[in-house]
């Protein structure tokens, strides 16, 4: 079931949603015609929807053929973030678009109901809720428009029929016959200021068209899988926050990484390592100019003692982000606790140095122009690094656990140095290159004497542990070793043989006796780390079984091509926040190295 009575648990699966987004935030529409999550003006901006991560009465917004749960289909409007929603019914069929215009003033959302064929009945039922679903706003119409306000939050609905005030909603219905259209516009603004100017759908339908068709027209394509790539590449655009560069790791928060369970984040910053990957993804498929903002973006979140690294920021550079609890949501079928903000900003990860590095690295490649003041502040991160590489740190799982020395840790140190110096060498730029050329060997000793078990001939997840990491397949990824070196190929078939489950990866070890990261219960298979070994097989020459598994995974998109951070193989679900940058990220890697 679809529709629930208020105050009963939510059973949309999370792969039957779609994104919408403007750049600067994002709603999910499910495919039962109800948009779940809206965040406002802000990805990290407090919900007013938010049903997602609760009920009908913690806000949503439903646009559906009356007495139809579920949408025959739907798609995005070619290479766009325009969603098209087809409804059939015995007495006709009709079409439901949704998108967000990009933003000029005030974030917009905009439903267009186009009659097909026939004439169908149609329902609207929408209740705003604020601050998460914890704030009941005052409604009242306005010439002709309703308008909801709480707090600082305002919002004005355009719609062209009367919505009836029911108590906990406002519904409304009516016909639609073949040709016609209706639309309705929800537009956000501060509550202290003037009513907003009512904007034409049609024109913003025009734009938005228009907007994303342009920036596909700059992308370069490997020939392999060029939808799902595309698909992947607009998603990955959607999550950047287009005033700053800055690029948040999902536009969800608090989606379980298993049912029930307490792994429930909040992913809505900017990580370091997932927007440098991010970039890295995008300057190899043409945009350039989404590196440099980027790049501009962490050199002001990144001002003052390299020490002060954060792995993550908010969208705007804040460094501050409390974590907290959302009592009053019970979480997506009851999995709680429902978190905002997010304590692992203040956790050491050493490897998001190598990806920034990295990053850099590959753009200036690529012709992103060089900036004297940036290579200022590598230089420092390298004189932070050549200090530090050598601790133990919280790895890049965010361990809530002990301190260790894990070997990926260790590897992107190694990345960092590299990088730095090939960017002496190739690039022109000046350094200390003996100093961190000596670092870098010196790392590589370490790792290849402390992070390999040679009875077993495989690398492991931290100095002198047996537990195995998926981040060991990123060795041959990021040239540490060669693809075909026999501990790289043993570290693979090792992963392949202790750590999948139906073929797909796990991050590491989750059990009761395993306190790597202190938390308790299991997860899903991480998708990520399953397109890592794809991508690690590709390298290492063993393409049938690259491309096996590479289509296995396409295979778990959703209807529109979208993934999530975990996918549950025995109940055949997607799992985590959604849609989710780091698998996107992977997949158009994979697609790369195959072709």
């Amino acid at each position: 079931m679809t529709r629930t009575p208020a105050g009963s648990v939510v059973n949309v699966r999370i792969e039957d949603y779609a994104l919408i987004g403007d750049t600067r935030s994002a709603a999910l529409v499910g495919r039962d015609g109800s948009i779940d999550w809206l965040c406002l003006p802000r990805f990290d901006s407090p919900s007013c929807f938010a049903k997602l991560l609760g009920d009908e009465s913690n806000g949503f917004w439903r646009l559906a053929p009356t007495g139809h749960e579920m949408a025959a289909r739907r798609a995005y409007a070619g290479d766009t973030l325009i969603l098209e929603t087809v409804w059939e019914t015995p007495t006709g069929t009709v079409k439901v678009i949704d998108f967000m215009p990009p933003r000029q003033a005030n974030p917009h959302l905009i439903r267009i109901v186009e009659g097909v064929s026939g004439t169908v009945d149609m329902t609207a039922e929408i209740s705003i809720r604020f601050d998460y679903g914890g704030i009941v706003p005052w409604v009242r119409r306005f010439d002709g428009r309703l308008h909801a306000i709480g707090g600082p939050d305002s919002v004005w609905i355009d719609v062209p029929l009367h919505l009836e005030d029911s108590g906990d909603r406002h519904t409304g219905t009516f016909m639609i016959d073949a040709g016609q259209r209706q639309a309705f516009v929800f537009t956000w603004h501060p509550s202290h200021q003037p009513e907003p100017d009512r904007i034409d759908p049609g024109e913003q339908l025009t734009d938005t068209r228009l907007f994303w068709e342009e920036w596909v027209f700059r992308c370069w394509l490997p020939s392999r899988c060029r939808a799902a790539v595309m698909r992947s590449l607009i998603t990955l655009k959607a999550l950047t926050y287009s005033p700053t560069g800055g690029i948040v790791a999902a536009p969800t928060t608090s989606l379980p990484e298993h049912l029930g369970g307490v792994r429930n984040w909040d992913y809505r910053f900017c990580w370091l390592r997932d927007a440098a990957m991010t970039l890295d993804a995008l300057t190899e498929s043409g945009y350039i100019t989404e590196a440099g903002a980027w790049r501009d973006w962490l050199l002001r979140a990144i001002a003052g003692r390299p020490e002060d690294l954060q792995i993550m920021y908010g969208v705007a550079g804040e460094r501050r982000l409390p974590e907290q609890t959302l009592d009053w949501l019970p979480g997506y079928e009851g999995s709680r606790p429902v978190r905002i903000g997010n304590d692992a900003a203040g956790q050491l990860q050493l490897d998001v140095y190598g990806e920034v590095l990295n990053c850099f690295y590959r753009a200036h490649k690529l012709g992103m122009p060089p900036s004297d003041y940036a290579w200022s502040i590598v230089c420092r991160l390298m004189d932070f690094i050549d200090r530090s590489w050598d601790q133990p740190d919280e790895g890049l799982w965010e361990i809530r656990g002990p301190r260790r020395h894990f070997v990926h840790s260790k590897v992107m140190a190694w990345v960092a140095a590299d990088r730095a110096v090939r960017m002496v060498g190739k690039l022109g730029h000046t350094g200390p290159v003996e100093r961190w050329r000596a670092m870098r060997d010196r790392i590589h000793a370490e790792v290849c004497d402390k992070g390999f078990d040679p009875e077993r001939g495989t690398f492991t997840q931290s100095y002198g542990s047996r537990e195995l990491d998926a981040a060991l397949l990123l060795i041959p990824i990021v040239g540490f070793l060669p693809p075909k070196d026999p501990r790289v190929t043993g570290t693979i078939d090792a992963i392949k043989r202790e750590l999948t489950t139906d073929g797909f990866v796990l991050r590491y070890p989750t059990s009761e006796s395993n306190d790597i990261d202190g938390l308790p219960g299991a997860e899903g298979v991480f998708l990520a780390c399953s397109f890592w070994l794809a991508e690690a097989l590709a390298l290492a020459g063993r393409k049938h079984e690259a491309m096996e598994l590479f289509e296995r995974l396409l295979a778990l998109t959703n209807d529109v091509g979208l993934l999530a951070e975990e996918y549950d193989p025995v109940q055949g679900r997607q799992l985590g926040n959604f849609p989710q940058a780091f698998t996107h990220i992977n997949l158009i890697h994979t697609a790369q190295a195959l072709s």
